[in-house]
């Protein structure tokens, strides 16, 4: 029962949006008491809080079985880049990142969690890190090295699309704009050679 709570939940949080969705409707769609409903999640903004939990642990999951290769450091940061920018932009992730964005968090109860708590941004950082290990990156915070790393490649392709922009449905434009944005994103982080060289030693 509590993953068809949550399934139905994200369907209707999707469709009506965060105001227009009620923890009654939630009940009765699923054919469960609101008693039910309310012993699992005391509040919209807790059940709210759980799908997003549970779906940033699905992505989490996804891309750690989609990064379990070895390979240069390098590769293994722009594949994990990559792999975010695909997820961000499925429509079903957008569905629900546009009712957080525009409604969920602005009404209070609902909290994105912290840069330093996130697990994706944990794994991302961590990938940062071993690229300035091997010189390919400027030191700096990895965490916002990667942060602004994922603006770049992701976030800018996910907001358009939000506002309906059909651009980055076409898988061909997702690659086009990823190298240009991984490119310049990469010329701006990157060691100086002097530096470089040195950790090469």
């Amino acid at each position: 029962m509590g993953q068809f709570i949550l399934d139905t939940s994200a369907r209707l949080f999707s469709e009506q949006g965060f105001a227009a969705t009620t923890m009654e409707q939630v009940a009765a769609t699923c054919g469960a008491g609101k008693d039910t409903l309310y012993r699992r999640y005391p509040s919209k903004a807790a059940l709210f809080t759980a799908l997003m939990e549970q779906l940033r642990a699905r992505v989490v999951e996804e891309i750690d079985s989609a990064m379990a290769t070895e390979g240069p450091p390098l590769e293994r940061l722009r594949a994990y880049a990559r792999q975010l920018l695909a997820i961000n932009l499925r429509p079903e992730l957008m569905a629900l990142n546009r009712v957080a964005l525009a409604e969920a968090v602005p009404a209070g109860g609902v909290r994105a969690p912290a840069m330093a708590d996130d697990p994706l941004m944990i794994r991302f950082a961590d990938l940062v890190r071993a690229a300035q290990r091997e010189g390919h990156l400027a030191d700096g915070d990895a965490l916002f090295l990667a942060d602004q790393l994922l603006y770049a490649t992701s976030i800018k392709p996910m907001i358009r699309s939000m506002l309906g922009d059909a651009q980055f449905s076409d898988p061909a434009e997702q690659e086009r704009y990823f190298a240009q944005a991984w490119d310049l994103a990469l010329s701006g982080m990157a060691a100086s050679a002097s530096t470089a060289g040195r950790r090469s030693r």
